[in-house]
């Protein structure tokens, strides 16, 4: 199973049409099972495709690009989270090959204003794969020391909500450095769950953010805060950062992460 996670940064990039594609051509190449998205943006005032999907939507325009690539067999779930920068919805994405059973969205801040930018909303897709239930959350979080929605009350609302009859994995921006001790990272670890880099036979240096990004304004660190985690100890094959300028061009201010499993 090959599985990727990206925080898009969508319509805030320059250039922003050409990274799209280069993401296209990226999953038509590399062929992933999952792929969980965050800051997956559309227009306010954009018309309504589906659902809440608006017709800018950052995933359905990345759909359709692989379309024009001939690969037509991903599907969309998508989630609102708050309004992020004027004038745009921000949400999550799970794009999937496999069938989808079940999806949800659901908040894990105390507020749950959607106007306000720290609101944080989690998109799970539950699929079938070799005729097992396997759950997907495409997550993006806050930080640790914020006094007004501290990320430990996110990540209790998470894992109070995780099914655990089945597999399931944790993908996204956790905006928790796995280098600090005592936060977000280790108490994710501490709660039963996996990290498949650390599990990894083939892994490079896992570094999704260097220097300074939205979020992350003081930064002068390289960060890995991007993760897929897993709570059972599966086999990893590989971890690589992708879209880092070294493999693949950067289409974002966030690296990318796609790992490949033995399921």
């Amino acid at each position: 199973m090959k599985l990727l996670t990206l925080n898009c940064h969508s319509w805030q990039e320059e250039n922003q049409m050409e990274k799209i594609k280069t993401l296209a051509k990226t999953i038509q190449e590399k062929s992933y099972d999952v792929i969980a998205l965050q800051e997956v943006s559309q227009l306010e005032d954009e018309a309504i495709v589906y659902d809440q999907v608006k017709k800018n939507n950052y995933a359905l325009v990345l759909l359709d690009e692989l379309k024009q690539l001939g690969v037509t067999d991903y599907k969309l779930v998508w989630g609102f989270a708050h309004i992020g920068y004027p004038g745009y919805e921000e949400g999550l994405a799970i794009l999937t090959k496999h069938p989808v059973v079940d999806s949800e969205v659901f908040c894990v801040t105390k507020g749950q204003d959607t106007s306000y930018w720290k609101t944080r909303s989690i998109v799970r897709a539950t699929i079938k794969y070799n005729e097992k239930l396997v759950s997907f959350y495409s997550c993006h979080l806050g930080w640790w020391h914020d006094e007004e929605e501290p990320c430990k009350f996110q990540l209790d609302s998470l894992l109070q909500k995780l099914d655990r009859s089945h597999p399931f994995f944790l993908m996204g921006d956790f905006n928790n450095s796995a280098e600090i001790r005592d936060e977000g990272y280790d108490y994710l670890l501490s709660n039963g769950l996996y990290d498949t880099y650390t599990l990894a036979e083939d892994k490079d240096s896992g570094i999704t953010v260097k220097g300074k990004i939205a979020g992350w304004d003081e930064n002068k660190q390289d960060l890995r805060i991007d993760l897929i985690l897993s709570s059972v100890e599966v086999k990893v094959l590989s971890s690589k950062v992708i879209f880092n300028g070294e493999h693949k061009s950067a289409v974002s201010d966030h690296y990318g992460v796609e790992t490949e499993i033995s399921m």
